[in-house]
């Protein structure tokens, strides 16, 4: 038997992508390997998001080429953004790769291998003949109770510095009742909490025909009604489609999680105009107070980029303030770095790299204060946990997640996938620490 590795860079959709990738290539007839080094099929998924995802996939790359030089029969596949955004160009930058794909084209890899079996095909890039959702693939959950669901690829805003619409398209919305079916089969299949996916979830729907139609508060209705789903997460949104009918449908559905991830990315106005966020400060924190209101106990966590294109020492600060004012639970800083092609790597201005350093340090600094402080607020409470396994730091431990999103680290016997009762005892910037309890 042929075995396959998979290796990950990026973001959830990216990890959605690549357990489609595992059960086609296992339907296929291969099995895992456990180490790129002990795979016939090098199957690397890429993401061009970060500089640093990049930076490691090179450091693949190099790995990947010194294994084909020692056994020529090894293949080397690349999938996702990096693929896509350097396509044109890719087989000539790195020609130990035998065969790429983009995000929207998954299914190629597997009609790829089955090609190569019978006539050796290679060097090529599989583009499909449209977009095509990974989600029509076979998957093969990393764990049995949790999975993900993607509702839309591609994104219609045009945020300055982005280049998801360039490497995944438009946005495009699955119908509902695709969506539903699908999670109806992962109950029965045991699973207890799905994440719903797409680049900007809460303008799902709106691509869609008419008489397909359905909105992002009504889709979650419509999951929360599906027998055996206790937790329904979702991510990303974006601030400027975070809708009143979206906050009650989180208010009202019982299964739906206490948590939202909401990217701020500055608290300059100026700022915020530049990136093309169509949002500003004051609307983004009217959005933070009505979703509180309506969900008293709501965690949100967001994402924050340091030194954008024209930042000042000014709209740094802007920045820290909004954090202390929202009162983030936690939050993804980023260091600005340019990505292709798009608007804001050919701004004026850029920030000096020393500049940008000791700006993301004091940003984190400011944003595990803040999270400690809200964590702090949990001692003494007792927290529903969805047991994940074993905690990374302490094999006496269990480790899983709270409704909020929060990892917890546990002394008990439940076993992986159980929902328990934890009392917190003490916590950090990013964990709460307790014993099992009775519910």
């Amino acid at each position: 038997m042929r075995r396959y590795h998979v290796t990950t860079f990026g973001c959830q959709m990216n990890a959605h992508d690549s357990e489609r990738i595992k059960g086609m290539l296992e339907e296929l007839g291969l099995g895992e390997a456990p180490a790129l080094e002990d795979a016939d099929v090098m199957v690397i998924n890429t993401c061009t998001i970060r500089e640093k995802a990049e930076s490691r996939l090179s450091a693949h790359l190099g790995l990947a080429k010194a294994l084909k030089d020692a056994d020529p029969g090894r293949l080397l596949a690349v999938g996702g953004c990096f693929a896509e955004v350097q396509r044109d160009r890719l087989f000539e930058q790195f020609p130990q790769i035998d065969f790429a794909f983009g995000p929207g084209s998954i299914a190629a890899l597997g009609e790829w291998l089955t090609a190569e079996r019978n006539d050796g095909a290679s060097g090529s890039f599989g583009t499909g003949d449209e977009r095509r959702f990974a989600a029509e693939l076979p998957s093969r959950r990393e764990r049995p109770f949790q999975g993900w669901v993607q509702i839309s690829m591609g994104c219609n805003s045009v945020c300055s510095y982005c280049i998801v619409p360039t490497v995944r398209g438009k946005q495009m919305s699955r119908p509902a009742p695709e969506i539903v079916a699908e999670i109806e089969r992962l109950a029965v299949d045991g699973v207890r909490e799905i994440t719903l996916l797409g680049q900007n979830v809460n303008s799902y729907g709106r691509d869609l025909p008419a008489a397909e139609r359905l909105d992002f508060a009504s889709l979650l209705r419509a999951c929360d009604r599906t027998p055996g789903i206790e937790r329904i997460r979702f991510t990303s949104p974006h601030p400027k489609d975070f809708r009143s009918d979206v906050i009650a449908a989180m208010a009202e559905c019982g299964s739906v999680c206490e948590h939202a991830h909401l990217p701020a990315q500055s608290g300059s106005n100026r700022i915020l105009k530049t990136m093309r966020r169509t949002y500003d400060r004051g609307r983004f924190l009217a959005l933070v107070a009505d979703m509180r209101r309506a969900i008293p106990d709501l965690a949100i966590t967001t994402d924050l980029i340091v030194g954008f294109p024209g930042e000042t020492d000014e709209d740094f600060e802007q920045t820290l303030s909004l954090v202390e004012e929202a009162g983030f639970d936690g939050a993804y800083t980023f260091v600005y770095s340019p990505r292709y092609d798009t608007e804001a790597a050919s701004l004026p201005d850029q920030v000096p790299e020393e500049i940008k350093r000791e700006r993301i340090e004091r940003l984190i600094e400011l944003v595990q204060r803040t999270a400690r402080d809200r964590n702090e607020r949990r001692i003494g409470g007792v927290e529903q946990v969805l047991v994940e396994g074993q905690s990374r730091t302490d094999s006496t431990l269990l480790r899983g997640r709270t409704r909020r999103n929060t990892t917890v680290n546990f002394a008990g016997t439940a076993g992986a996938g159980e929902l328990v009762g934890v009392r917190v005892e003490a916590t950090s910037s990013t964990t709460l620490r307790g014993t099992q309890v009775v519910l």
